[in-house]
């Protein structure tokens, strides 16, 4: 069985996030039953927990991910898993409502041990999608969407980036064209909404009428 002992980059990472195999982490360099059952690779010590819950399995696409027809379900990026489905960077996996996981492309991403300057009222780390506010690591995470959106605002600190610049960001640019203002705007409030749980008292991402959308991050 796969652990935290037994990696290499050249394999997709799983790291556990939320439930009782917070921290753990696997390389999925073969086929991953995960389950309640001694016998999986991937035990989940949980009684919402089927036997054999869900699988990962290395496909011609990529990772791909299945529910084994369990009790409780599996959820991805907080959908509900009817059908297989590969895997993209960052995805949120979680197994009945027992246990978080994130998919990572490789273990080069692999979250930091420690982040530097945390003390800073807002910080990200782009190897392991965490987010920090005030100090305090954002839990449940944000979603891939969500991350990679407030990264580019990161990236740019204090400057405007364009509406479409963050379209291409977080649907790429071959499905850009048809992303709608309302889909953008819609993504920018739930982020916002997430960032005032933490720290209602800042309005982090400013709308530049005409522009685009600039993150402030004011200096404590």
């Amino acid at each position: 069985m796969s652990d935290e002992n037994n990696m290499s980059q050249d394999f997709p990472v799983l790291v556990a996030q939320l439930g009782p195999l917070d921290g753990g982490r696997w390389s999925l360099d073969h086929t991953q039953m995960l389950g309640r059952d001694p016998g999986c690779d991937i035990v989940i010590p949980d009684r919402q927990v089927s036997r054999y819950h869900a699988r990962l399995t290395a496909g011609t696409n990529g990772i791909v991910l299945e529910d084994l027809g369990s009790k409780n379900g599996t959820t991805h990026n907080n959908s509900p898993l009817h059908a297989p489905v590969v895997l993209q960077d960052g995805d949120i996996i979680k197994i009945a409502v027992a246990q978080e996981f994130m998919f990572l492309s490789s273990d080069a991403t692999m979250p930091l041990e420690a982040v530097p300057n945390r003390n800073d009222r807002l910080v990200l780390d782009m190897r392991s999608r965490q987010v920090w506010v005030l100090g305090k690591q954002m839990s449940p995470p944000l979603s891939a969407s969500q991350f990679h959106l407030l990264w580019k605002l990161y990236e740019n600190c204090g400057s405007v980036v364009t509406r479409q610049e963050l379209v291409n960001t977080v649907w790429g640019d071959e499905q850009s064209a048809g992303v709608s203002d309302q889909a953008l705007d819609a993504l920018i409030r739930r982020l916002r909404d997430r960032l005032a749980e933490v720290d209602p008292a800042q309005a982090y991402i400013v709308t530049v009428r005409g522009h685009g959308m600039r993150l402030d991050i004011p200096k404590d």
